[in-house]
């Protein structure tokens, strides 16, 4: 046979056996034995973002829903911003029941410690008074206030001090904390 021959046949040869080639099965689900149900709990491969369970953490809660909202100038007001941000998370805690949450009442740095405290405070149950409206369990949250004793940033300038107005929600599983 020829070179010129031996080419056609090998592409011939090629492409009859991509003709006879079969998808790979799928892979058997891996069956938990430990989990809390009877049949175990199944392996379903990786959920959107490429980690198990990302969705039911508390890093997605913080990175994703996110943690803090911001309020005006000696105010415990809820912005369409903060209401907005509160929404996603009632609506993160009512999926995920197995965790509590602890909302952080803060201050700007200006104003009396006792007078901090007490803003922070009421900020705090604007925050959970918000979650609890919109089905939360009130037995899952828990207030706190820093004031002015942990700021985000320390400053002296308006744009500062807006970041230093807040209310962070952390969460954590199982009740830990509370």
């Amino acid at each position: 046979m020829t070179h010129a021959a031996t080419k056609p046949a090998l592409i011939a040869c090629l492409l009859a056996l991509a003709a006879c080639a079969q998808p790979a099965p799928p892979a058997p689900p891996v069956i938990d034995p430990y989990a809390q149900t009877a049949a175990g709990a199944v392996f379903q491969g990786n959920l959107p973002g490429g980690v198990i369970g990302v969705e039911g953490s508390a890093e997605f809660f913080r990175a994703q829903v996110g943690d803090t909202v911001l309020f005006p100038a000696d105010q415990t007001t809820l912005t369409p911003e903060a209401r907005a941000i509160l929404s996603r998370q009632a609506a993160w805690l009512n999926r995920h029941g197995n965790f509590t949450a602890i909302i952080q009442g803060h201050a700007e740095e200006t104003g009396t410690r006792e007078y901090n405290l007490a803003l922070g405070a009421r900020r705090a149950s604007a925050v959970q008074e918000y979650l609890v409206a919109q089905g939360v369990a009130p037995g899952r949250i828990r207030t706190l206030s820093f004031g002015k004793e942990r700021p985000a940033e320390v400053c002296s300038d308006e744009s500062c001090y807006a970041r230093n107005r807040r209310a962070v929600t952390v969460v954590s599983d199982g009740g830990v904390g509370l």
